[in-house]
């Protein structure tokens, strides 16, 4: 593949994500889709509907991405989430700092990005403080902290941490077939649960769940197969076009805010180039923009008070420092690391729950001891 070959393909794996994140932001802001509002939703009112809607977007996700594992043409191994090295601690504690901080600022990373588009101005200053707390954690002074602390804390396997890797070995079963049958099985489990109910089966639970477990299937397929080269002109060396990490890459939105900051403040130098995380980000906020000022749900909206600055603020860092510790955010972690059946992203997932659901009792405690 000649040089020019790989400059075209790099701008066809930009415009398609950024079409699958469009995608993205029309169906979140049409379906309410977040995962902070389906944990509050169970903690204040025992209310299920939300919570099915982003399990079946999982069980979704984890049967396309194991499909096509089967099919030969993914391996989770050469992403960021399966690697033999299980960062279990990082994964805790980032989890547990990326749940509650989510709580406090109104929603996790790709809310945020939705709200931004619907005129949230409280989210826009969200999305500024937790791409510099992110950028921090990547390459600053937290970035040493997590390095030498959480980061040391480690169990590193024979194989990959992907539950076919690991069956694989004991078994001796071949990879692709344990992928399909634990994909089938897991995924399929969660897309049952999920529609078990009628409120699980209404037009809108069906339209998220469906609609973004495939997005998050979508760009695994895009940054993975179509946009792999075996041999990179430049390197000589196998690569993933467009992608931060140098692996494939599905749909996060911490690091990647980080990237579509640093793009924008630094977009005169050369070096840096459009990635799939940068393009997902701006595709989310266009998408739910055009959504909202569609249906007319355009409403410009800042912060109440001192308190509810200071609430958003503290948990946007949370959410930077936290989600990138955990290698991920509510879909980071919990579609598309997890769609690869990740050891790590089962437990930043669990974590990531735990948070939340901490922070909301703290919220509604406070509440009651105020009044």
């Amino acid at each position: 593949m000649s040089e020019v070959d790989v400059s075209a393909l790099h701008t066809q794996v930009l415009w398609a994500v950024f079409g699958l994140g469009l995608l993205l932001g029309v169906i979140s802001q049409r379906t309410h889709f977040c995962t902070m509002g389906a944990v509050a939703d169970i903690v204040g009112s025992g209310d299920w509907t939300r919570m099915r809607m982003w399990v079946m977007a999982m069980g979704v996700a984890m049967v396309g991405f194991n499909a096509m594992v089967a099919l030969g043409w993914l391996d989770a191994a050469r992403s960021i989430y399966s690697g033999p090295r299980v960062l279990w601690l990082s994964a805790l504690v980032g989890g547990l700092m990326f749940g509650f901080g989510m709580v406090l600022a109104s929603g996790c990373g790709s809310k945020t990005l939705v709200r931004i588009g619907g005129g949230n101005l409280k989210s826009l200053v969200v999305f500024v403080v937790l791409g510099v707390a992110a950028f921090a954690t990547l390459k600053g002074i937290t970035a040493v902290a997590r390095v030498e602390t959480v980061d040391t804390v480690n169990v590193t396997l024979a194989t990959g941490q992907d539950l076919p890797s690991l069956l694989t070995a004991v078994s001796g079963v071949p990879k692709p077939t344990l992928a399909l049958v634990l994909g089938l099985a897991i995924g399929g489990g969660l897309i049952a649960w999920a529609a078990s109910r009628p409120e699980g089966r209404s037009a809108e639970n069906l339209l998220a769940g469906i609609g973004v477990g495939s997005v998050i299937a979508g760009v695994w397929w895009v940054s993975g197969r179509f946009g792999y080269v075996a041999e990179d002109p430049n390197t000589l060396q196998e690569a993933f076009v467009a992608t931060n990490s140098q692996r494939m890459e599905s749909l996060s939105f911490v690091a990647p805010v980080a990237y579509t900051l640093d793009w924008l403040m630094f977009f005169s130098d050369k070096s840096k180039r459009l990635t799939i995380g940068i393009v997902s980000t701006v595709g989310v906020v266009a998408g739910s923009a055009v959504y909202a000022l569609a249906s007319r749900r355009f409403r410009w909206e800042g912060f109440r008070n001192a308190q509810d600055t200071a609430h958003h603020l503290i948990g946007a860092v949370l959410m930077g420092v936290g989600g990138v510790t955990a290698l991920g955010c509510t879909i980071g972690q919990g579609l598309s690391g997890v769609s690869t059946l990740s050891l790590t992203s089962f437990v930043a997932l669990a974590a990531i729950i735990t948070g939340a659901v901490a922070a909301l009792r703290f919220q509604m405690w406070r509440i009651e001891h105020e009044s």
